[in-house]
């Protein structure tokens, strides 16, 4: 498959970079593990992580960067969904990794609290201090102390189409969600389902809630409700949810339906509109739907494969949600200092690159030339994640316990996607909500 790199000269000075510790695309020297060498070979470095596919692949490619600047050998362990049990089950069994690929807030801080994690080095504190917006050393902090490098960022205030879908329903990005769904029925009138929803995976399902309330309710409300300050019965949830129902329930929308959503995973639902048989015009998610549509398959991002943003509703301000995965190392593994040497490596713009290059990533560090990726649509959601710092609301559910926000056919994933199959009660989903809320956060502040 086609895969979309910057420009040639540029993709060959990086490779030359890695290969010689020489300068990457006008940054600093790839450095690692104390300024360079093979000075870990014959170690071998574990890194999990919730990525599998292309995401897999890509990330690869930042590990064979990091074997060719120190001699670490890398293994990657994909955990699926389920982070927090997949990683626990490790440590109890004497298997822990050495790093983990944390896609959630909340996972972090309950690793840090069961005293798993170890503080990161001095070096990794600079670069963070150096290179990122303080929010983004907020969420990989617990009591002041840090423990995750957000390495990968997204902007997940995303809704991805198909230009020649839209352009022969005679409809143009809307710029208000209900302008949105009112496209979204003249698409399905053309002979073409509107959205492609990947309902299979509950966790997109969040991301729509988030994306609508942080709209609808605002930030200060937003905050709160991450933070379990107001309840899930609260009117706002009940709002969103009902604004969320009339999407839910108009079949038309939906490509296949509330039962073909529910059986369409996160990579089937890019697939659908962008694969070799189209079968839908939009599909909301981050700005990583790029990754999939160019790299699986062969989409020009910008020009057959593109993006408007997550449209405001009501009255509200258009939504800027973002989510992360953060690096962090565990006290068990085995091999401490290749681990906090690949986070040093994982905090320099040219780690990042190595990824960039090949699109469905976007940085938070800010030292990361905007040249590095692959292609404007890219460049310019990277741009305003970069630029919005602190405005930046991340994800609500990977700022829960993993019970609530993070866990495969439980809390938040599973409700939302009850509520997909029945969305005739916001009330009812709400107070289903609060309780599962309710019931996490009390195990989680119990220790």
């Amino acid at each position: 498959m086609m895969r979309r790199r910057f420009t040639t000269a540029c993709c060959s000075a990086l490779t030359l970079a890695l290969a010689l510790g020489t300068t990457a695309c006008g940054g600093d020297p790839v450095t690692a593990a104390g300024g360079g060498g093979k000075d870990l070979a014959g170690k071998t470095l574990t890194v999990a992580g919730v990525w599998s596919g292309a995401e897999q692949r890509n990330f690869q490619k930042v590990l064979d960067a990091f074997t060719e600047k120190t001699g670490a050998q890398t293994r990657f362990v994909s955990t699926g969904d389920n982070v927090s049990t997949v990683v626990g089950s490790k440590i109890e069994g004497g298997n822990a990794p050495d790093v983990v690929m944390v896609p959630q807030v909340g996972v972090l801080q309950q690793f840090a609290a069961r005293k798993w994690l170890r503080p990161l080095s001095e070096k990794v504190g600079k670069s963070v201090d150096a290179g990122y917006a303080p929010v983004w050393k907020e969420y990989g902090s617990v009591d002041g102390t840090l423990y995750g490098l957000y390495f990968k960022a997204s902007n997940k205030s995303t809704v991805w189409y198909s230009p020649e879908a839209l352009d022969q329903a005679g409809v143009k990005p809307p710029r208000t969600y209900e302008e949105m769904l009112a496209a979204g029925r003249t698409v399905a009138d053309s002979g073409l389902p509107a959205f492609s929803v990947a309902g299979e995976d509950g966790w997109t399902l969040t991301d729509w809630f988030e994306n609508v309330y942080l709209s609808q309710a605002g930030p200060e409300k937003y905050d709160r409700l991450a933070r379990h300050e107001i309840p899930w019965t609260d009117p706002s949830v009940v709002r969103a949810l009902t604004t969320l129902s009339a999407l839910f329930s108009d079949d038309r929308l939906l490509a296949g339906g509330r039962k073909g959503a529910l059986a369409t995973d996160f990579p089937g639902s890019v697939e659908k509109v962008f694969g070799p048989k189209p079968g839908a015009g939009m599909v909301y998610e981050g700005d990583f739907v790029a990754g999939i549509a160019a790299t699986e398959f062969g989409r020009k991002i910008g020009e057959d494969a593109t993006f408007f943003p997550f449209p405001p509703v009501g009255t509200g301000a258009a939504p800027v949600v973002s989510g992360g995965d953060a690096a962090v190392v565990l006290k068990d593994g085995r091999n401490q200092e290749a681990a906090m040497a690949f986070l040093e490596f994982l905090a320099t713009p040219q780690a990042a690159a190595v990824w960039a290059a090949e699109g469905g990533f976007i940085s938070p560090n800010k030292g990361l030339d905007l040249g590095a990726y692959g292609d404007t649509t890219l460049r310019a959601t990277a741009k305003s994640l970069v630029e919005a710092g602190d405005s930046v609301r991340f994800d609500m559910s990977d700022q829960a316990p993993a019970a609530f926000g993070g866990t495969k056919g439980a809390g938040e994933w599973k409700i939302l996607q009850d509520f997909l199959r029945d969305p005739s009660d916001p009330a009812a989903t709400a107070a289903r909500l609060e309780a599962a809320a309710a019931k996490a956060y009390r195990t989680a502040n119990q220790g």
